[in-house]
């Protein structure tokens, strides 16, 4: 048993692109809103103080982990924020390990251990992710930064 990981990435929640863009784009709107504001009242002044809380709220986010992925011992550990479980899935009980597309849809939302449609879903950031099914159908999609790093480093733990 090596106490070395074959696999560690850690994923953010502010880091990835659309929802920092989103965020970027209403910083934005308020500096035109309270520049294009006459006499600069009070409301404008506001309008100038949300747009800076915007971008250091987003600064904030970008060293916020969302979580941490780990393969090592025969096993995906995936452990979260300060209130989440660690969850440790055994390689051992994997029947099938495949890279594809997370979703097809261009935003997703960051989630961590959602249960939904069979599936259970580990996303930060990323397009692709890395899909795991075990002995009892049950599928975990584990969104992944470095696919193919995360993919060879399952497999070389499987053969093991």
């Amino acid at each position: 048993m090596s106490d070395k990981p074959a696999f560690i990435e850690k994923q953010y929640l502010g880091r990835e692109f659309i929802s920092m863009t989103i965020r970027l784009v209403l910083a934005m709107f308020c500096f035109a809103a309270y520049f294009f504001t006459d006499e600069r009242e009070r409301n404008g002044d506001l309008l100038a103080v949300v747009g800076f809380a915007i971008i250091i709220i987003s600064i904030a986010m970008g060293f916020l982990l969302h979580f941490r992925t780990r393969v090592q011992n025969k096993s995906v550990m995936l452990d979260g924020l300060w209130t989440t479980r660690l969850v440790k899935i055994d390689l051992n009980s994997i029947v099938k390990v495949e890279k594809d597309k997370y979703s097809k849809y261009l935003f997703n939302n960051p989630v961590y251990n959602l249960h939904s449609k069979g599936a259970i879903r580990f996303f930060a950031s990323g397009s692709d992710a890395i899909f795991l099914t075990d002995r009892d159908g049950l599928v975990y999609i584990i969104g992944s930064q470095h696919p193919n790093e995360f993919l060879r480093a399952i497999q070389e733990e499987m053969r093991k």
